[in-house]
């Protein structure tokens, strides 16, 4: 193959190459523009790639001609290099085949060869400014926080939109200057023969000096500006008593930092003048005090401060410094507007009567926890292999009088979970494109076989309250919706199955952008990377096609610059299903506020996200205009953020304080309450999270939503709430709630409880629970023989200045089985309860002068069963070559054939269960020594 060929065919691949980068580029560019622009955000879009675009260019261009000039000024000991380097007295700097680039080397050539150089700088360093765009438009449309630091008295928006644009500023200017120097240094000693320092002064020309010299120069001032924005950064310091500047910063790390400014500034001074008088002594001087002066100032003194003057005296001088960590610590987590009160207990027991006067309260106690309950809804609500619900979420709903609690889950549709065979492009793209309804259950209420009761249930879903009316339950955007889907083609979508046969739907809706034309076919195909699309007859004019449908994926594309809460919840309003996504406003650079993430300090949950799950549209409601972060970016990106008055109605009713931003606010708070700084500092009144039992493992309680009516209110409402445990104890000392409703929503709350007084944290209940006989060995019993009993969450309810704690018991085949309710368990103060349901069991606490833990026949039943012994050792078996005759509930059963023995244990298993589930131990032990007879049988048939 001659060279000829080869350069065309290398041209060619080259050519190719980028051809495809650029479609590909393109393509991935235009359809988001169109996916923003059926979302009616093209200026966000707009701004964020021009923004992004328009600065990465600036920098390039920036840098390409700074480092461009630099180079132009060294063009002259090249060329001098290239015209006198025939002279055979001319030292050979390069080897002969080197040389040969000399000869083709020119003045018109070298300018090229610069402005190459320069260029690919340019744009190499252009990507460092990749995501700083953001912090560029947030610099030019900040918002005043109205808060001072206490040591610079700076507003904290200098801090939080100014420091990390200068700091961008500094570092780019640094690095070029850096670059340039090494550049042109390299060029200059390289052609003018250096091979040693002491050969600079002489060799060096007048124009390579001075060019040096105002290189070091410019790099000494932005050196003395790094260390004047160093000055703020003893507000973030990690290393004192608390996160923030404490005495030996301001003290010794600041004085510091102002004294390397000066003397920087000195140094550079002396650069010029030993570049104008030829006198480097100044200069040598200079940088000799600079550098010891850096080992004293950043070493030496803060640490003979911190050991002999803080150290020994911390208490007294650290006090103000602490106290400035509390206070901004308490702003940036908005945890300076807690009302704290005091929770009496009451020395008198709790009534039945007096516990009815909260009816709302007792209708709302959560029987259900959303781990099993999330198996249950998937075992008994999603009917078919390909639905699924992917998650359980807590809400409350005004049912005509009643306000009630429930819990409710999206029935998505899982393309994943198709049979093998139906994973075909035409099922997953225009065939299964939704999933259909929800299942709802309230929270307080739970059927005889300990199943959840349904206000909302079934395929096609039924309503089982007149208050919830189903329209459109379509879900085309939920937390499963991972492919794109086209709809509106010539093929019917699957709607869900009617019996044998399956019922199919059109889409009517405004979701997806339409694909009008071949163009846009074509430009999908590429992006997807199918030729299918554009080859299927069943794709129209009028189709649409939906991406990016996934709501976790869908929000963090429209607004990647919020963080977003982990559990977006499903919200029905007015017929419809939405999504309510919490999103987050978060900084780390809010001085003097303690970390909670190692890198945030401040948050603020300003907007409410709310997906329509049938037509997809995305609307961000700006629910706190106090935050200023929040309010920079709806300056900003002005389309994108609605107001919280245009929220409607029916989805206000619906917005809930968010449990990650609770659990932050409270994790903080357990220390962050302690607002005198001698306390703080000796960790007198340090709080924590406690802990509870689930599934043989101990794990942190979660906050929970209860409806609960607080003290001094005159109704139940909806909130959040957490119980706080003293540091290293069990007992309880104060609970934290959030409200949720209406005008009170984000209202914080503390509840202290009397130091002199006992109250049981959640840890010593289940110690409790554990250490009461007959519960333990009914639990015991219960997890025998191929069952799991799955202890739900322990509420802590106060409640009419008393403490209740309620936990429900579940129970589960290890083989899959469904989690059924079976028992409720209740407590307060000294007596704990253990009952079928939480009416019994709360009649049997209040109601009775003395009650059992369990009832007395259910003892007598268990020690029955005991005294029986073990499963599989009563009775005796037949010999195996006789009939086996086994009495039991149904009759008596003969079989000599193993096969009918393995079906009749397994009957005899199933209504061990049942029995096990009614609570009738005498049943219970009657079946099992029958079964015992059973696989005896078995096992000499084996033999």
């Amino acid at each position: 193959m001659s060279k000829t060929i080869r350069l065309f065919l290398s041209i060619f691949v080259i050519a190719a190459i980028v051809l495809i980068f650029f479609l590909t580029t393109g393509a991935n560019i235009y359809t988001d523009w169109l996916w923003f622009k059926e979302l009616n955000f093209e200026k966000t879009f707009t701004i964020m790639f021009l923004s992004n675009f328009i600065l990465r260019v600036l920098v390039g261009a920036i840098f390409a001609a700074l480092i461009y000039l630099n180079l132009h000024f060294t063009k002259k000991p090249i060329i001098n290099y290239i015209k006198i380097r025939s002279n055979n007295q001319v030292e050979n700097l390069f080897g002969e085949e080197r040389n040969q680039i000399f000869d083709w080397l020119n003045k018109k050539r070298l300018n090229l060869a610069y402005l190459f150089a320069s260029l690919i700088f340019g744009f190499l360093f252009s990507s460092i400014s990749s995501e700083s765009w953001k912090m560029v438009l947030k610099f030019f449309n900040k918002t005043e926080f109205n808060t001072l630091d206490p040591i610079f008295n700076n507003d904290i928006s200098f801090y939080v939109f100014s420091l990390p644009f200068y700091s961008f500023l500094r570092e780019m200017g640094m690095v070029v200057v850096v670059i340039s120097l090494i550049l042109v240094g390299t060029i200059y000693m390289v052609f003018t023969g250096i091979h040693s320092v002491s050969e600079i002064s002489s060799k060096l020309s007048s124009r390579a000096k001075k060019h040096m010299s105002i290189l070091i120069f410019v790099f000494l001032l932005f050196k003395a500006w790094d260390y004047r924005l160093k000055m703020y950064d003893i507000l973030f310091s990690p290393t004192g008593v608390v996160f923030g500047a404490g005495y030996t910063n301001v003290n010794a790390d600041l004085l510091g930092y102002k004294i390397l400014f000066v003397t920087v500034i000195f140094v550079a001074l002396a650069v010029l003048y030993s570049l104008f008088k030829n006198n480097y002594k100044p200069l040598v001087w200079g940088i000799g005090a600079w550098i010891l002066l850096s080992i004293v100032f950043t070493g030496v003194y803060p640490a003979f401060m911190q050991q002999y003057r803080v150290e020994p005296n911390e208490i007294k001088l650290e006090k103000e410094y602490i106290k400035n960590n509390i206070e901004m610590t308490q702003k940036a987590y908005q945890l300076d507007s807690v009302q704290t009160k005091d929770f009496e207990i009451s020395q008198t027991e709790l009534t039945y009567a007096e516990l009815m006067e909260y009816e709302t309260v007792v209708n709302n106690i959560r029987l259900q926890d959303y781990r099993p309950l999330k198996t249950t809804y998937n075992q008994i609500q999603a009917l078919r292999q390909y639905y699924t619900f992917e998650d359980i979420d807590v809400d409350r709903y005004q049912l005509g009088d009643n306000y009630t609690q429930v819990m409710l889950g999206a029935r998505e549709l899982d393309q994943n979970a198709l049979a093998s065979q139906a994973q075909t492009w035409v099922n997953k793209t225009l065939k299964y494109t939704h999933g259909l309804g929800f299942a709802m259950s309230p929270v307080g209420k739970v059927r005889e076989n300990g199943l959840p009761e349904f206000l909302v249930q079934d395929i096609p879903p039924i309503s089982n309250s007149e208050h919830i009316t189903l329209d459109n339950n379509s879900i085309y955007y939920g937390e499963k919706t991972n492919n794109y889907v086209i709809v509106n083609t010539d093929q019917t979508e699957f709607h869900y199955p009617m019996g044998s046969q399956n019922v199919f739907t059109q889409y009517e809706g405004t979701g997806g952008v339409k694909i009008t034309n071949l163009f846009r076919e074509a430009i999908y195909a590429l992006k997807f990377g199918t030729l299918k699309m554009i080859l299927s007859n069943d794709i129209n004019d009028q189709s649409q096609i939906m991406y990016e449908r996934n709501i976790h994926q869908r929000v963090r594309k429209a607004a990647p610059f919020l963080k977003y809460d982990s559990d977006p919840y499903l919200v029905h309003a007015e017929g419809q299903l939405y999504w309510i996504y919490d999103a987050y406003t978060t900084t780390g650079l809010y001085p003097y506020s303690q970390p909670f993430n190692r890198s945030d300090n401040y948050i603020r949950n300003s907007i409410k996200v709310v997906v329509d799950a049938y037509n997809g549209t995305l609307d961000y409601y700006l629910m706190d205009e106090n935050d200023p972060i929040a309010v920079t970016y709806s300056k900003i990106f002005d389309d994108l953020f609605k107001s919280a008055d245009q929220m409607p109605e029916s989805l206000k009713q619906h917005i809930r304080y968010p449990q990650d931003l609770f659990k932050i606010q409270s994790n903080i708070y357990s220390t962050y309450h302690m607002n005198d700084p001698v306390v703080y500092y000796n960790r007198e009144d340090v709080w924590a999270i406690p802990q509870e039992n689930y599934q043989g493992s101990t794990i942190p309680v979660e906050p929970y939503y209860l409806m609960n009516q607080l003290p001094g209110e005159k109704e139940a409402e909806f909130t959040l709430m957490t119980p706080f445990t003293p540091a290293n104890r069990n007992n309880m000392v104060a609970w934290m709630a959030a409200r949720n409703d209406r005008e009170n929503y984000g209202e914080l709350f503390t509840y202290r409880f009397p130091k002199d007084q006992l109250v049981y944290g959640p840890s010593q209940i289940e110690s409790r629970i554990d250490q009461e006989s007959e519960i333990s060995r009914m639990l015991t019993l219960w997890s025998q023989r191929g069952s799991s009993v799955i202890r739900g969450n322990l509420l802590v309810i106060p409640i009419n200045n008393s403490v209740l704690y309620v936990e429900p018991i579940f129970l589960q085949a290890e083989n899959g089985g469904i989690p059924e309710m079976i028992r409720v368990i209740v407590a307060h103060k000294n007596e704990i309860i253990m009952r079928g349901n939480l009416q019994e069991a709360l009649t049997a606490l209040l109601k009775s002068d003395k009650s059992s833990a369990v009832p007395e026949e259910e003892i007598e039943q268990v020690q029955q069963f005991t005294e029986k012994g073990q499963p599989g050792q009563a009775g005796t078996a037949s010999e195996p070559t006789q009939p086996s005759q086994v009495e039991q509930g149904m009759g008596t059963i003969t079989s000599t054939n193993s096969s009918e023995l393995i079906q009749e244990a397994n009957n005899l298993y199933q209504q061990a269960q049942q029995a096990l589930q009614n609570g009738d131990f005498a049943a219970y032990g009657e079946i099992i020594t029958d079964l015992g007879k059973v696989l005896n049988q078995l096992s000499r048939i084996g033999e």
